[in-house]
């Protein structure tokens, strides 16, 4: 049997649950979508709220088609995109970023369950692939981590799974190596942790670019696309 976390362990969770605007249209299209903050405005409480969100893609045209379909969903309010940048600049990954207010159904969060079960979010929501990564903490006893998410799942009708736990007094800055990690979208990521892993960098190579290509099902120039884009980031000085 694993062993349960400790109170207060941060953990980054790997999650789904119905009726996400964000959840469905990045599993229509690509690119991705950064949820940064809440806003009630008294127009509109109850009803809905306003949230600031960055979506990001690999291109322009890729980042546009995320904004459509978001859109058009059934679960998306008014969609004002931001022809400057809101407040200071913010990190994110993909080559185009866009920032956005949308107005939405409040009872379509699954942020206030999080918080009602003890797991409170310490950055950025991150949703991409249809699929939300949140990074929490955990202010139960130990023991109750995983009774807390069987809470979740059945109030929210979610899907919640553990991807990373990290000691609870770990409060160091990331690494610029992490950073610049989590600069990547995340089929940069694959294909560049790939190309480490199959010994593309070694030398002599353990692969071809070719082998690469053949290993992910995609062309030769969408590999060396994603590849190079991939290692522009992670070399750039700045």
């Amino acid at each position: 049997m694993s062993q349960t976390p400790s109170a207060g362990t941060r953990l980054t969770l790997d999650l789904w649950h119905p009726n996400c605007w964000a959840i469905e249209s990045t599993e229509q299209v690509g690119g991705g979508v950064l949820a940064h903050a809440i806003y009630n405005t008294p127009k509109t409480a109850p009803e809905s709220v306003n949230g600031l969100f960055t979506a990001f893609g690999d291109t322009t045209a890729e980042v546009e088609r995320l904004l459509e379909k978001i859109s058009a969903s059934d679960h998306a309010g008014e969609l004002l995109e931001l022809q400057e940048r809101f407040g200071r600049a913010r990190s994110a990954p993909g080559n185009v970023v866009r920032e956005f207010f949308l107005e939405y159904d409040p009872n379509d969060m699954v942020c206030p369950t999080l918080l009602e079960h003890g797991f409170v979010h310490s950055a950025p929501v991150r949703i991409e692939g249809g699929r939300e990564e949140w990074q929490v903490r955990f202010t139960g006893d130990r023991g109750e981590i995983e009774a807390a998410l069987d809470g979740v799942r059945e109030q929210a009708g979610a899907e919640v799974s553990v991807v990373a736990i990290h000691a609870a007094d770990s409060n160091a800055p990331a690494t610029e190596r992490t950073e610049r990690l989590d600069s990547l979208t995340s089929t940069q990521r694959e294909v560049f942790e790939h190309a480490r892993e199959a010994g593309y960098y070694e030398w002599p190579r353990g692969c071809s670019t070719r082998d690469l290509a053949d290993d992910l099902d995609v062309s030769k120039t969408t590999l060396l696309e994603h590849l190079r884009k991939a290692e522009s980031k992670l070399l750039d000085p700045t």
